[in-house]
């Protein structure tokens, strides 16, 4: 920066401080009377009794009064607190010496790590890329996954969501993939989790080998629902940081449910009316603003995996009903197949990869949809193989499927701790599933 750009700024800055008072506190809202900010901005209170400071956001307007949310609890304020605005958004210090380490959802650090200077600001919200400026998908994404990497590949960019009820094995199979995969680097958002898992992710799922190019952004469940929000736009924004360097990252957020939940608290707390399923409007708002910002722009990609808690493994409940309409992509864990011992427990029937047709192959291609074709015609007739009703000759198509079946499970199944590659995946696919393997593809 040259001298003129220096003086410019100096001439430009705003040396006015502007206050306002708390009146009020309901609830998670906080009613003030000024100070003059927007939407989004960052206001700081002054508790009187030590002068402690604590952050808040303005969420809304009653009147002429602000409403406040806070970053953190609020027993000590009291009516009269003093309100100064910053006059702007939340911004987050971000560069490559934060990989390996471990922040919060304003990122600062947990893990001890001191943020030295020259670290980058940037905002935690920001616009989605122009889609003009989007480039198409087009190159694989290694995931060491074989079920996925085979059968579900996705491409540099792709945005998919794990969609299981609680204890299938998501958090699981996001470790395999942050340890195994080829992208440049991980940012994983673990948002609203119980505090125990938190450490148990970390040292059992990543371990050291998938940490060592992670960043991890924490919000556990005992949060205020704001900080819960700002762990997935902080940790998105950390991945767009990287993107625009021209890295491929990989980001996973565990859970997208639970954003939306932290969303929904602060939208019944400011007044909406709650419409589907108790869900009010700002939350389907919310989620296409979140999710569009992740893919690709013109210097680099995100491809982002969103867990996604279904209820009662209902896939039709809201959030999973409309985070299935803006993804490029999903991969249910059906919680019968986990049951039954098969890890990861991916129900390939009801998965699908919206952008596998343009980036693999037409031998690929048409491998994949023989085996698909395959054990959907086994599991259809499966009550009837079982009990013994259905007589051998009847169908080829059975007999196929009913012989193939055993290599089927087999090749879904895939221990956590085993790397496959790729390429190894696919040629093994191809091999025992291919003309080979099947009569005919």
């Amino acid at each position: 920066m040259n001298l003129a750009d220096l003086t410019q700024q100096i001439k430009t800055i705003d040396t006015y401080r502007r206050f306002g008072k708390i009146t009020r506190v309901v609830g998670l809202l906080i009613e003030s009377k000024g100070p003059a900010s927007s939407i989004g901005d960052v206001c700081i209170i002054t508790i009187k009794k030590n002068n402690k400071k604590i952050k808040a956001e303005v969420v809304g307007f009653r009147d002429e009064n602000i409403l406040l949310m806070p970053y953190t609890d609020v027993t000590q304020i009291a009516p009269g607190s003093l309100v100064e605005t910053t006059g702007k958004p939340l911004q987050i210090k971000v560069s490559e010496k934060l990989i390996g380490h471990v922040c919060d959802s304003l990122g600062h650090p947990l893990d001890g790590f001191e943020i030295p200077n020259g670290f980058d600001q940037v905002q935690t919200s920001q616009s989605p890329p122009d889609p003009l400026t989007r480039p198409r998908i087009t190159e694989k994404l290694e995931l060491g996954v074989k079920s996925i990497d085979a059968l579900l590949t996705v491409g540099k960019g792709q945005r998919v969501g794990i969609f299981a009820g609680s204890g299938v094995g998501k958090s699981t199979l996001m470790g395999m993939i942050a340890r195994n995969t080829s992208a440049d680097l991980n940012v994983i958002a673990l948002i609203g989790e119980r505090g125990r898992e938190v450490r148990e992710f970390l040292e059992k799922d990543l371990g050291k080998e998938g940490m060592a190019r992670s960043i991890v952004v924490v919000a556990t469940s005992d949060q205020p629902a704001l900080k819960r929000i700002k762990g997935a736009m902080t940790a998105t924004a950390i991945a767009e940081y990287f993107r625009s360097q021209g890295k491929n990252v990989l980001m996973m957020m565990d859970s997208l449910t639970r954003v939306a939940m932290a969303q929904r608290e602060i939208g019944l707390a400011v007044g909406e009316p709650p419409t589907t399923k108790g869900y009010p409007p700002s939350v389907f708002a919310l989620l296409p603003q979140l999710l569009e910002r992740t893919g690709t722009d013109q210097n680099g990609s995100i491809t982002a995996f969103y867990t996604v808690l279904v209820d009662g493994d209902d896939l039709d409940e809201p959030i999973s009903d409309t985070a299935r309409g803006i993804l490029d992509g999903h991969i249910v864990l059906d919680r019968a197949l986990a049951q039954k011992g098969q890890y990861p427990a991916v129900n390939l029937l009801k998965s699908v990869s919206r952008v596998m047709s343009g980036i693999v192959d037409q031998d690929h291609r048409m491998v994949a949809n023989r085996f698909r074709s395959l054990l959907a015609k086994y599991v259809d007739s499966e009550d009837l193989i079982q009990i013994g009703a259905y007589k051998a000759g009847t169908s080829k198509e059975i007999d196929d499927a009913v012989k193939h079946y055993p290599s089927i499970l087999q090749f879904l199944k895939q221990d956590e701790k085993k790397s496959i590659s790729q390429q190894e995946s696919i040629s093994q696919l191809i091999h025992q599933f291919g003309e080979g393997g099947i009569n005919g593809v």
